[in-house]
């Protein structure tokens, strides 16, 4: 028997991620003013999709509790569709999302933090926010995956929505490249056209990676025949 109930856990990472969100968009940095305000980052948008994926965590457990001796069978399609909803969000966004920022940023930080994190950010984003954003994803997204079996999609139906989200962010930020002349990440100014191209390919394998190791784990956690 779990020492804390999944639903409970599912409520407070949903509270944290909204306290996050709400201290982080209270920041009046240059940054949210500029194009693309803080839709331009993805560790802003990963911490958007872990809040709703948490969110409809969230709602699953509630509709499955209302649901309980209840014979409705519409009302147990509705929890399907939920269900279906969560699984989906957790292999393809929430999972290999989360983990990719987690290990990219603080791969880059401790090689060189003026690449991704310059140090000017000190000046408006406290150590424990920035660990909120970059750290406690990852033990979160793990505590999901250990408490909860989560139904993936086919292989290439998962890795295809994985390739869509990666793609559709890298064209984002050529995007913004293009209306501003400026990088999204300081990293990138520093990469000739060839080796931003390597970049970006580098960068949609490893988080189809990520998706393949999220797939992996959670059959290894939920495997029956063990």
């Amino acid at each position: 028997m779990a020492l804390v109930p999944c639903q409970v856990l599912h409520a407070a990472i949903l509270l944290s991620y909204c306290s996050i969100l709400c201290n982080y968009k209270a920041i009046d940095m240059p940054a949210h003013q500029t194009y693309g305000g803080s839709w331009k980052f993805l560790t802003f948008i990963d911490l958007v999709i872990q809040a709703v994926f948490f969110g409809i965590c969230v709602l699953t457990d509630l509709s499955s509790l209302l649901t309980r001796g209840n014979d409705s069978q519409e009302q147990e399609r509705q929890l399907k569709k939920l269900i279906s909803l969560r699984d989906w969000m957790m292999a393809v966004l929430a999972f290999p999302v989360g983990v990719f920022v987690v290990t990219m940023f603080w791969s880059i930080y401790i090689y060189d933090r003026e690449l991704v994190y310059p140090k000017l950010l000190d000046n408006f984003i406290p150590a424990w926010l920035n660990h909120g954003m970059h750290t406690t994803v990852l033990p979160f997204v793990l505590i999901e995956m250990r408490t909860t079996h989560h139904q993936y999609p086919s292989r290439s139906c998962g890795l295809a929505a994985v390739c869509t989200f990666a793609v559709g962010y890298i064209l984002w930020v050529c995007w913004i490249h293009h209306v501003t002349g400026v990088w999204v990440y300081p990293l990138l100014e520093h990469l000739s056209p060839g080796v931003k191209i390597i970049f970006f390919a580098a960068v949609t394998v490893v988080i189809n990676v990520f998706y393949l190791v999220g797939e992996v784990l959670n059959n290894y956690i939920w495997d029956t025949q063990k």
